[in-house]
């Protein structure tokens, strides 16, 4: 069994590090899109079909934890392919509409790279959520080369938002053994919140057309 001598965990953790720095890099050029996309439809429409956008990197540590956890080997081209969730946005929509015009906008841009979408809209999981996820590569230019970044991109409506806000308390409160009257419960809410989605979706055809 070969042990890791200071030196090498040390080159090993600044080898880390800038590769969590690629992932803010590449967090940054997305946000950067989004935010144009935002203040253009705002000019050009006089509305804005973004209510809010969230964006979050998993720590070093987190990181790393999530690699034990699953079996990956500490080595950065395992990490990059195992792991698709270290950066990611959410971005929150009035309308179900809205949700496929914004992936729409963001992935037919030239250096936006498609992976992977899952459209949990039109098949929604199980337990009743609703979104719809991406896995896009950005190229972040840094000074001897250039990286292609994965991004994971979520975007839902707001009742998609706030039915999976409060599933994730309840399943943090109950550490993930959620009562089944509560799972019905949220089942329950979940096709509300669509209902609720729909009619709004309607309300707006008729004004705006």
């Amino acid at each position: 069994m070969s042990v890791i001598v200071p030196e090498e965990q040390s080159a090993f953790l600044r080898e880390l590090r800038l590769f969590h720095l690629n992932y803010k890099f590449g967090l940054d050029e997305i946000l950067t899109k989004i935010n144009i996309l935002r203040e253009e439809l705002a000019f050009r429409e006089g509305a804005n079909p973004i209510e809010h956008v969230n964006s979050r990197i998993k720590t070093i540590d987190s990181l790393r934890a999530k690699a034990e956890r699953i079996g990956c080997p500490l080595e950065l081209d395992a990490i990059g392919k195992q792991i698709r969730d270290i950066a990611g946005v959410r971005i929150v929509c009035s309308f179900i509409g809205d949700i496929y015009r914004v992936l729409e906008m963001l992935t037919s841009q030239p250096d936006v790279t498609v992976r992977e979408v899952k459209d949990y809209v039109a098949l929604p999981k199980p337990n009743g959520y609703r979104s719809v996820h991406a896995i896009v590569e950005i190229p972040v230019f840094l000074s001897d080369t250039t990286r292609a970044v994965p991004i994971e991109i979520q975007i839902r409506t707001v009742a998609m938002d706030f039915w999976a806000s409060v599933e994730h308390k309840i399943y943090y409160k109950y550490a993930k053994h959620v009562p089944a009257e509560l799972l019905e419960e949220l089942s329950a809410a979940a096709r509300v919140a669509h209902e609720l989605d729909t009619r709004m979706g309607e309300l707006h055809r008729i004004v705006h057309g």
